[in-house]
C-alpha cells in the first residue's frame, strides 16, 4: 500500500483479501487485484490476509461481527465448542484441527470449504477408527490410547471403576473430562523365584532354601479387585509356608524327603490363594543352603556312607569268587579231563610270557614220558 497526489493503492493477491478501514473503522473489503483509492486526507489504511486454509483473529472477528454482522456472516466461519464437546475442523476435506471444549476458533471461508463435525464425547468414551485417523496422536491432549497384545487382558477404568475386559487390539478414549485407565495384565505362566531366608528345622539346625513358583492369571477381574501386586502377595506367601513345613521337619527330613516337602508347599498355597484369579501350576524347592560346619559332617556322613557300600559290594564279589573257584575245583575233582585241560591251558599261558624253556624227560625217555610227568596232583600209584 502506498499513497502518491491524493491517491491511495492497495494491491491484493490471489487468496488474499484486504480489510480496508477509513480512521481506524472498517469500509469494505478488498479482492484480489490492485486497487487505486481517493485519499486527500490519508486517512485510510489496508490490512491484507491470506484467506486459504487461514485462521481470523477471534477477537477482530466478534469486533467485526457487532460492527457488520453481513459482512462477518460472508467471509468467515467461527466454530465453538460447548462442554464435553469437541470438534474437528475440516479444510478443503482434510481434518486440520482438533477443537477441545471451550475453544473458539474463526476461520476465513471465501477461498476454503469448512466443515465441523461436532463429537459429544459423554455418552461414550470410546474414539471411533474414523475419528482417530483424523487425529495427530502424537500432540493430543484429549485422546489416550491403549495397545492390548494376545497374551494379555486388558481392563478399561473409568473414574476409578471397571467398565469392561478389552479384546486384543488397539483401543482409544476421550480423556475430556474423566479419567480413562487401562490396566494390562499379562496371562503367561510366569516364574517367581524366593530368595534364600534362613530358618531353623526341628532339630534346631539353621539352614536357607530358596524355591521357584510357576503362577498365571486365570481371572484376571478378580485378581486387581483383590491383589494389588501379585508377585510380592505370593513371594510372602511361599515363605510362610516354607517356614511353616521346615519348622515342623528334622534335617535329614527335608535333606531326604524333597517330594513330601513339594507337595505339602503346593497344598499349603493352592488352599490360600484359591478365590485370588491366580493359579499356580508349580512349586518345588530349588536348593537347601546348609551352613559351613554343617555341611562338613553331612559330607562326611556321605562318604561314610558310600565308603561302607563299597566294602559291602567288594565283600560280596569276593565271596561269590571264593564260590566260583570251589564249585571249579570240585568239577575239576571230578573230571580228570577237565583237569587235565585246565594244566594245559596254564601251560600255554606260562609260554607266552617265557622266552625259553627247556625240558627234560631224562635218559631213554620221550616226549610222552615229558608230559605225563609235567604236573602230577596225585602220587603213582604202586604197582
Amino acid at each position: 500500500m502506498n499513497w502518491h497526489f491524493l491517491m491511495t493503492h492497495v494491491t491484493v493477491k490471489d487468496g488474499e483479501r484486504a480489510l480496508l478501514t477509513r480512521s481506524g473503522r472498517l469500509e469494505r473489503v478488498l479482492g484480489p487485484g490492485r486497487h487505486r483509492l481517493f485519499d486527500p486526507r490519508n486517512e485510510l489504511a489496508a490490512e491484507v490476509f491470506k484467506v486459504v486454509r487461514a485462521e481470523f483473529p477471534v477477537e477482530r472477528y466478534l469486533v467485526l461481527k457487532a460492527a457488520r454482522p453481513d459482512l462477518a456472516a460472508e467471509l468467515f466461519e467461527a466454530v465453538e465448542t460447548r462442554a464435553d464437546e469437541v470438534a474437528i475442523v475440516n479444510l478443503d476435506g482434510r481434518p486440520m484441527q482438533l477443537m477441545t471444549p471451550w475453544q473458539a476458533r474463526v476461520y476465513w471461508k471465501v477461498a476454503t470449504t469448512i466443515d465441523v463435525e461436532r463429537i459429544d464425547v459423554t455418552s461414550d468414551p470410546r474414539v471411533t477408527a474414523r475419528h482417530l485417523a483424523m487425529i495427530d496422536r502424537n500432540r493430543s491432549v484429549v485422546v489416550t490410547e491403549a495397545v492390548v497384545e494376545n497374551h494379555e487382558a486388558g481392563l478399561l477404568y473409568v473414574e476409578g471403576r471397571l467398565v469392561e475386559r478389552l479384546a486384543p487390539g488397539r483401543h482409544a478414549f476421550w480423556i475430556v473430562g474423566r479419567k480413562v485407565e487401562v490396566k494390562r495384565l499379562d496371562l503367561r505362566p510366569q516364574a517367581v523365584e524366593i530368595t534364600a531366608q534362613e530358618m531353623l528345622t526341628k532339630d534346631r539346625i539353621a539352614l536357607r532354601v530358596t524355591l521357584t513358583a510357576f503362577r498365571r492369571i486365570v481371572d484376571p477381574e478378580r485378581v486387581v479387585a483383590v491383589v494389588p501386586d501379585v508377585d510380592a502377595w505370593l513371594y510372602r506367601l511361599v515363605q510362610f509356608a516354607i517356614r511353616e513345613a521346615v519348622a515342623g521337619r528334622t534335617l535329614d527330613e527335608v535333606l531326604s524327603a524333597k517330594a513330601a516337602l513339594d507337595a505339602e508347599l503346593r497344598d499349603y498355597v493352592r488352599g490360600r490363594i484359591a478365590d485370588s484369579g491366580v493359579e499356580v501350576t508349580e512349586l518345588g524347592v530349588k536348593d537347601v543352603i546348609l551352613p559351613g560346619e554343617i555341611r562338613e559332617l553331612v559330607n562326611k556322613v556321605v562318604e561314610a556312607e558310600r565308603v561302607a557300600k563299597a566294602n559291602l559290594i567288594r565283600r560280596q564279589e569276593e565271596t561269590a569268587a571264593t564260590r566260583s573257584l570251589l564249585n571249579t575245583a570240585k568239577l575239576m575233582e571230578e573230571n580228570p579231563l577237565l583237569l587235565r585241560l585246565k594244566e594245559l591251558e596254564s601251560l600255554e599261558r606260562l609260554v607266552e610270557k617265557v622266552g625259553r624253556i627247556d625240558l627234560h624227560a631224562g635218559d631213554g625217555q620221550g616226549f610222552d614220558a615229558l608230559l605225563n610227568k609235567l604236573v602230577r596232583l596225585k602220587p603213582a600209584e604202586s604197582a
